[in-house]
């Protein structure tokens, strides 16, 4: 990185990260609780059967899905700042509601408004972080993002233990919902849309920031419109690895209390302080390989070797699920840690393949593929550990979808400069 980039980068990373983290953590609070409020029995007072109970947890990601692109686009045109400010106070209204429901079509509505709201937040962050982060720093900016998922949910799931144990479950989603209403506030105080848009840099940081973004997009092939940047072979390659990629990650997250409670008798607490392990591990190695990353300026070799080992220890996880607990559940650590590794290098490497006028929705249109395979781990996970009694089944089901994200994400071609046909019209193409 060159020392003119080094100087802005302390004012930055200073100023933007800790609001990019934290805005993006209370989106995970709002979501992963849903878990526990299962575990500790929203499904016997509300009077759900175990498939609705997944369904209900795949609802969110449905709409979650069906409303990214919509969102990028406002984020792209229009302004990430307003977009967000909206989405954080609609998703605390939501997450508090939940606590306050009392039958199954409330619930699901709660649910549905709550995917539809929380739509906005990766892809409108990293489009964010795309205008503000150069190529040498975008994978660890990602990664601090996307951080707000599994230290949250570390924290979140000894919290939610101890809620529910003193209180409640509808206790629980009342006081997680509130953060967000409050943290609405401090966003619209704090955040500008662009580096022009602010006060605490000079008028010279910002021209020579701005001239090392340009000169960035120098070296990428123009594409003339959304749709053929959306009808690019690495584009579709990227969408169907996030998908399959997906199912394991949100499958785990959404059902790893549940697995946990399974595999052994154990009480609430206990439950919670061996959920929150696994998503340790993963904040250490999404800093390590983010670091190799942009250092390395190597996106690929940071993703599928590290998902392909996911893949791996949930199998062997699996076998020996039955007669060795403890060995099973190390193995379940690997592969949380492991499946989360590689979010930086592969959301840095969108912009990387893809002009500034359509790598923001692209990133839109992938993260809605990921919101697909959400939906598809949430209800399958659930479904199969339901049908099956064991998480067996479940296993086997994340770890093979993750093998096929490995080889989606091997056949992605990352050439610079390069054409195939002029109707694609990407960089990547030849």
């Amino acid at each position: 990185m060159s020392h003119k980039a080094k100087i802005l980068s302390a004012r930055r990373w200073w100023y933007l990260m800790p609001i990019i983290f934290t805005t993006y953590s209370f989106a995970y609070l709002d979501r992963a609780n849903f878990g526990f409020a299962v575990v500790a029995g929203i499904e016997n007072d509300l009077g759900i059967s175990k498939n609705t109970a997944s369904l209900m947890s795949a609802l969110f990601f449905l709409a979650y899905f069906i409303f990214q692109v919509p969102s990028s686009l406002y984020a792209v045109r229009r302004s990430v700042r307003k977009l967000l400010f909206i989405c954080l106070v609609l998703w605390g209204l939501c997450a508090t509601a939940t606590g306050m429901v009392n039958n199954i079509p409330a619930l699901l509505v709660i649910r549905f408004t709550l995917g539809i709201v929380e739509a906005a937040a990766m892809p409108a962050m990293l489009i964010y972080i795309s205008t503000w982060f150069t190529q040498e720093e975008r994978s660890r900016a990602n990664t601090f993002l996307i951080l707000g998922n599994p230290i949250t949910v570390l924290w979140m799931s000894v919290l939610s233990g101890y809620l529910i144990q003193s209180y409640g479950w509808r206790e629980m989603f009342i006081i997680e919902g509130i953060p967000a209403l409050l943290w609405a506030a401090i966003w619209w105080w704090l955040v500008r849309d662009k580096p022009a848009d602010v006060n605490w840099l000079s008028a010279k940081e910002k021209a020579e920031l701005q001239q090392v973004m340009d000169n960035e997009q120098a070296s990428i092939k123009p594409i003339a419109n959304y749709v053929q940047g959306l009808r690019c072979t690495n584009v579709i390659l990227l969408s169907f690895a996030y998908t399959l990629w997906s199912i394991g990650v949100y499958g785990l997250m959404m059902w790893l209390p549940s697995i946990i409670k399974s595999a052994s008798s154990i009480d609430i607490v206990s439950v919670g302080w061996l959920s929150a392990p696994p998503y340790l591990a993963a904040v250490i190695l999404m800093v390590i390989v983010s670091w190799l990353s942009d250092n390395l300026l190597n996106r690929k070799v940071f993703i599928w070797p590290i998902l392909m080992i996911a893949s791996l220890a949930f199998i062997a996880s699996c076998l020996l699920a039955d007669s060795h607990f403890w060995l099973s559940y190390g193995l379940l650590i690997i592969a949380t840690a492991c499946m989360y590794a590689p979010y930086g290098p592969f959301f840095a490497l969108i912009p990387e393949l893809l002009p500034r006028n359509v790598s923001g929705i692209a990133i839109g249109l992938i993260n809605s593929f990921g919101a697909l395979g959400a939906f598809l781990g949430a209800y399958f996970v659930g479904f199969l550990n339901g049908a099956m009694g064991s998480p067996n089944a479940s296993y086997c089901f994340m770890a093979s979808a993750l093998l096929v994200a490995v080889i989606c994400v091997y056949n992605v071609n990352t050439t610079k400069n390069t054409l195939k046909k002029p109707r694609y019209i990407c960089n990547h193409d030849r």
